[in-house]
Formats: C-alpha cells, structure tokens, sequence
C-alpha cells in the first residue's frame, strides 16, 4: 500500500504507523492458545481502527475519546501479548518488540489525548 500521496489524515499521523507496528509485533508473538490470540489480535486491531477514527473527528474532544479508547486498546493488547507468553502460550523472543511498539504507541496517544 504506498500511502505517501494519501490525503487521508491517519496515513500522515505517526501514531497510525506505530499501531499498525504494534500489530505486527502481536502476530509474531504466535500465541498459540487461541481465545488469548483472538483476544491480543483484536484488540491491537480496534487500536489502529481507533487511531485511525480519530484523526479524521474535527472536534478536539471527539478527538481525544476516541485517542483515549485506542490507547486502552493498545494496553490490553499488550498486556494479554504478556499473559499469553507468560503462560508458555507465544513466542518469548517476540515480546521485547511487543513493548517497545507498545510504549511508543502508547506515549504517542497520551500527547495526542492531551493535544487534540
């Protein structure tokens, strides 16, 4: 997808870009149990899809709840990346990736929460 002449608002925000990273990194965790992977996979889903949403809201506030509900999206993500590991249930080496996107998308949302 060559999204450099996109007018779209999330393919110019960074934070759209980490999301989608973050993505990435939850599918390479391959967790095996299937509920605990269903569960990390949608919810590192809805955090793009909100990410997404809400760069293209015009009000600041709308902007900020549905930044605020990625960013919920993308600790429960994380956290269930974790469980999952933890349990023996996903690929450990996967799981420095996993919080190294998560804390980045995680402080972008926060800047964006208080900004938009």
């Amino acid at each position: 997808m060559n999204t450099s002449t996109s007018m779209l608002p999330h393919h110019r925000l960074r934070a759209y870009g980490v999301a989608l990273e973050l993505l990435r990194a939850v599918r390479a965790a391959k967790i095996t149990d299937r509920d605990m992977r269903d569960q990390a996979l949608r919810a590192a889903k809805s955090a793009c899809r909100n990410t997404a949403e809400a760069s293209g809201r015009v009000s600041r506030a709308d902007k900020a709840r549905v930044y605020g509900i990625a960013r919920g999206e993308a600790v429960e993500a994380i956290a269930t990346t974790e469980i999952a590991i933890e349990a023996g249930d996903g690929a450990p080496e996967a799981l420095p990736q996993v919080l190294d996107r998560g804390n980045a998308l995680y402080a972008l949302l926060s800047g964006l929460c208080r900004a938009r």
